[in-house]
């Protein structure tokens, strides 16, 4: 088993669910790790392959949600909160959603041991993608959306900002650049009106602004830089946002770069992406009076699992 507890505490939690369900459901949540369908995947509303958790009982939706967050090393229980924030923009559009409502498909691959294992979860402004192969984990695409972005007044989340974390370093970081280093960063005064790569099961980095690369900041920004990137890869089980903080530095910190598009004036649109050899990050919020935002990681090494499996076939071969 894989030594890194984040991981083994999802292993126990996926054995513990796949045991909690009926034959049926088992299989209507299972998938296989080289099923061509693994790789299509969308953060807009609508029904997805696998098995509803409206059809889960109470304990099973908990077991769920408690997977999700386990799979997370940081502090900010982001997955269950973009299930918690749909639940209020739910209700601000005259629902009365409950938990057992939840608009989440569950997709279960294999059974931890051995042989590649891993789960997935996806929905409405939820994307986690799971795969864990020979002791290594791969978490990517992850996306995380949260609408809307500012909690109404009396909501329980921190901050009323499930995203706030990655939209203040990120202002932080441009309101730290000079003109001539702001000039390199800001793509355009007009931000897109969504992430770059969309939902693209490839995410193809050329698509993106070049923007203001780590080597020409100053140390300050570079720290600004740094803690965001690490907040995204906090999403992940701690071997795993170790080990991609390893393969930036790998490849070279200083060949990261960070781009801007939009305003920085409050409730106008604003997006931004990190981009290197290794990694791709993007944030947008620029719908609905810029409170409706939207962030993705994508590890341009392990996305999907696909290096993992090919080194997993290779060896046992």
């Amino acid at each position: 088993m894989d030594p890194d507890p984040d991981v083994r505490r999802t292993a126990e939690l996926v054995e513990r669910l796949q045991r909690s369900l009926s034959p049926a459901r088992r299989a209507s949540a299972t998938e296989e790790a080289n099923d061509p369908e693994r790789r299509r995947w969308t953060y807009l509303p609508g029904q997805r392959p696998g098995l509803p958790l409206a059809e889960l009982d109470a304990d099973q939706h908990a077991l769920v949600m408690e997977l999700l967050e386990a799979l997370e090393s940081g502090e900010g229980r982001l997955a269950v909160g973009a299930v918690e924030v749909e639940r209020v923009r739910r209700t601000l559009a005259g629902a009365q959603p409950r938990p057992g409502d939840d608009r989440y498909w569950l997709r279960l691959i294999g059974s931890p041991g051995p042989q590649p294992w891993g789960w997935r979860v996806n929905g409405h402004h939820l994307a986690v993608h799971v795969l864990v192969v020979d002791g290594e984990c791969s978490v990517t695409p992850h996306f995380i959306g949260s609408e809307p972005a500012t909690l109404p007044s009396g909501t329980a989340w921190p901050g009323r900002r499930l995203l706030g974390p990655e939209e203040d370093l990120a202002h932080d970081l441009l309101a730290s650049f000079e003109p001539d280093r702001r000039a390199r960063a800001v793509a355009s005064d007009r931000a897109p009106r969504d992430i770059l790569t969309g939902a693209d099961p490839v995410a193809d980095p050329s698509v993106l602004p070049p923007g203001l690369i780590r080597r020409d900041m100053t140390g300050d920004q570079r720290a600004l830089l740094d803690a965001l990137v690490r907040r995204y890869l906090a999403r992940a089980p701690r071997s795993r946002a170790r080990a991609a903080w390893a393969a930036a530095e790998d490849e070279g910190l200083d060949r990261l770069a960070f781009a801007w598009a939009g305003s920085s004036v409050p409730g106008v649109g604003r997006y931004y992406c990190i981009h290197g050899p290794t990694l791709l990050i993007e944030y947008d919020n620029t719908q609905d009076d810029a409170n409706h935002a939207h962030s993705v990681w994508r590890d341009l090494t392990l996305d999907w699992g696909e290096d993992l499996l090919r080194r997993h076939r290779a060896s046992s071969h």
